[in-house]
């Protein structure tokens, strides 16, 4: 009788919900066996034990279980209930593996309020190591968006909305050495959490920027209102859809396919909705840094060979950008106002009549692999490069992030950092995908207005550099912030003057990240359920990593990696147009960030300093960053930036800028010794400036500084 209900409830389950199986099942036959999954919902239970060829015993959290709707389903299988934190609990579930019998088992335990992956039980984790057993992780989606979720009420949610079940290959958990059996018992469990984020990174699908946005309006809503600039209008997918398509339609006139179109914009709705627009028919946006100079933006033109530069009278008027626009060459200025005033009746019926209600067929056919979007290193240490990151790059990165840190729908990103760097248009992006509500704000250097704006928008998510954050916290009120649940900080090292005074006047943890233009950008980030200080947190997944040893550098290594989110490659203006692919020394395909870092046996990355900012005195390596560590716990309230200059009987030597009068060497050595930093970090010239050349990403400008102290 009960295969004869499971039988027809299948039939009516996979009509209703489309099911999709997808992944093979393989593994499935193991002699132990446990299958692990995502807990999306109520329903989770009756998928799983329908559409997997096993009969297994599932594994109910006693929260869960008290659920009748929960019940009823689980009476057509075999279950017990559980207590996740009790290790008696545990011993009948590892029992139950080792007579044999298949075991399916949820470690977050209970059912997720995010939509995304919560906290991970150590429990399930030990019975896997306990028991040595296959292990087959299942990732299910869609389920959290019928009425048998637990998410609130922003949440959609449809009556038969799409559910696919992937099953991956089967695998063992890995579990280092441990002491202890507490200890061994939190290291499976870390283990365990690592496994089920590649699980949700490794099912994402493979799409471009533009599909990924329809996808995310189907299931979001098309009328969810999504984004919201300066100009206070607050716009839906809809209306990101169709200035999308209309803007693409009129640049498509002016441009031919696979052309790189320069966009000299600001953080604008209308500028990341082009981003995705472009890249839909095969136009390859590149972002143009306006807050460079015309020489190292004429640099990027050729680079890319942009011969079209997209911009606005306005904001070239309001940022006063008129002298650097004059000063390019060989490049043609077509200007937002006059393409507006090109749409025609054709136009017009096109979009009412077709685009708006088949966004989908607007797109040309593209791969996953082809360039998205150019954009631009920093230039803090030389010319800057063009970095080609295809649909791939960014969408994995995105990924990656969403897995290990839960946005959702209720979530207001204040975004100031700009689009025309990697870590403010990813995280515009994140927003816009993750169906979360995102601010647009122009600059990031209105240090008064972005502390309002995140208390009069109840935003829940800000992004920032360490010198940005700074001075928010300078000039915010303490309940400014109120809201906050994540401050993200990226793109250069965060002080622990900063660190401490967040948590100290806000009661905010600030998640350090760490990456580059050229992995999209991130590559390492604290998140709540791994947090170190110190350190930028554990890389994502899906990243392989090699430390390659620097002479004269004792701790760790030179860092490169390889990955879903790497870029394609560079383009660079000795070799205009033409795409050199990563390569480093540890092989092709991956990239050398420059950067000598040490990962901990627990995989918490600490960044030791950049190979380039390390000084050779007297034969011994210096880092500069210790010596901006340095003057900054000997003077926490100013800036400090080190450089070094060219000495003849050492050959370096140190500079130290600050906006510190008072700051001085004898200070300086009182403090290297209380903190154990050796006399040959300590600088012997200190320049007092009025304030640090920054860049337009916050970032410390060390080509000007470096052109200071060799002047020094």
């Amino acid at each position: 009788m009960r295969f004869v209900l499971r039988w027809i409830l299948r039939i009516i389950i996979r009509i209703l919900f489309r099911i999709e199986v997808k992944g093979r099942m393989e593994g499935l036959d193991a002699e132990r066996l446990l299958v692990v999954a995502n807990h999306e919902s109520l329903l989770d239970g009756l998928l799983l034990g329908l559409f997997l060829p096993i009969d297994p015993v599932f594994v109910v959290h006693t929260g869960v279980a008290r659920e009748w709707r929960f019940r009823l389903v689980l009476s057509l299988a075999d279950y017990v209930t559980v207590d996740p934190t009790s290790p008696m609990a545990m011993k009948r579930v590892i029992r139950l593996i080792e007579s044999g019998r298949p075991v399916v088992i949820f470690p977050e335990g209970r059912i997720t309020l995010t939509g995304s992956l919560m906290k991970v039980y150590e429990g399930p984790a030990f019975v896997a190591y306990k028991t040595g057993a296959t292990l087959v992780p299942v990732r299910l989606d869609g389920a959290t968006r019928t009425y048998f979720s637990r998410l609130s009420g922003k949440h959609p949610r449809r009556l038969f909305p799409r559910i696919s079940i992937s099953i991956l290959p089967p695998t063992k958990l890995q579990v280092p050495p441990a002491a202890s059996s507490k200890l061994r018992r939190r290291k499976a469990g870390e283990a365990m959490r690592r496994l089920m984020q590649e699980m949700l990174f490794s099912t994402r699908p493979q799409q471009t920027l533009y599909e990924a946005l329809c996808d995310a309006a189907d299931i979001f809503g098309r009328g969810r209102r999504v984004i919201e600039d300066i100009k206070q209008i607050e716009y839906s997918y809809t209306d990101m859809l169709k200035m999308a398509q209309m803007l693409t339609r009129l640049v498509e006139r002016i441009s031919v396919e696979g052309e790189k179109i320069g966009l000299l914009l600001p953080n604008l709705t209308p500028t990341l909705a082009m981003v995705f627009g472009l890249s839909a028919r095969r136009r390859v946006p590149a972002m143009l840094n306006y807050t460079a100079g015309v020489e190292a933006m004429q640099s990027a033109c050729r680079a890319t060979e942009i011969r079209t530069i997209i911009t606005s009278r306005a904001f070239i008027e309001q940022a006063k950008l008129q002298e650097k626009i004059a000063g390019l060459v060989d490049v043609s200025i077509v200007y937002l106002e006059d393409l507006r005033q090109s749409i025609t009746l054709i136009d017009k019926l096109w979009m009412v009549l077709f685009a708006m209600h088949f966004p989908r067929a607007f797109s040309k056919a593209s791969d996953p692999e082809d360039p998205a979007v150019v954009l631009f290193t920093s230039g803090s240490e030389g010319t800057p490069k063009g970095v080609v990151l295809p649909h791939r790059a960014l969408l994995a990165n995105i990924a990656q992030i969403r897995s290990v840190i839960d946005f959702s729908v209720e979530d207001k990103f204040l975004n100031a950092l700009p689009i025309f760097h990697s870590f403010g248009l990813t995280g515009a992006a994140l927003a816009v995908l993750s169906g979360a509500s995102l601010f647009l704000y122009p600059s990031p250097l209105h240090y008064r207005v972005i502390p309002e704006l995140a208390y009069d928008r109840s935003c829940t998510v800000l992004f920032g550099t360490s010198t940005f954050l700074a001075n928010y916290a300078r000039f915010a009120h303490p309940y400014d912030f109120f809201r906050l649940r994540y401050v993200i900080a990226g793109a250069e090292k965060l002080s622990d003057a900063v660190r401490n005074i967040w948590f100290e006047k806000f009661g905010i943890r600030i998640l350090e990240g760490y990456g580059a233009t050229e992995t999209a950008p991130v590559l390492a980030a604290n998140t709540p359920m791994a947090f170190r200080s110190g350190t930028v947190g554990q890389l994502l997944p899906a990243l392989e990593h090699k430390l390659v040893p620097v002479p004269g550098i004792d701790r760790g290594g030179i860092l490169h990696v390889r990955g879903p989110n790497v870029m394609a490659g560079y383009l660079k203006v000795d070799k205009p147009g033409v795409l050199q692919k990563p390569s480093s020394e540890a092989g092709e395909g991956w990239y050398e960030t420059g950067d000598v870092v040490e990962i901990d046996e627990e995989g918490f990355v600490s960044i030791v300093g950049r190979v380039k900012r390390f000084a050779k005195i007297g034969g011994e390596m210096v880092s500069l960053e210790v010596v901006e560590k340095l003057a900054q716990a000997s003077s926490p309230d100013a800036l400090h930036a080190a450089s070094s200059q060219i000495d003849p009987s050492k050959g370096e030597a140190l500079v130290l800028f600050t906006t510190d009068g008072q700051l001085t060497r004898e200070l300086l050595v009182a403090r290297a010794r209380g903190l154990g930093i050796p006399e040959l970090a300590v600088p012997r010239k200190i320049r007092l400036v009025a304030s640090l050349p920054l860049l337009g990403t916050g970032k410390i400008d060390y080509v000007t500084l470096k052109k200071h102290a060799e002047e020094a």
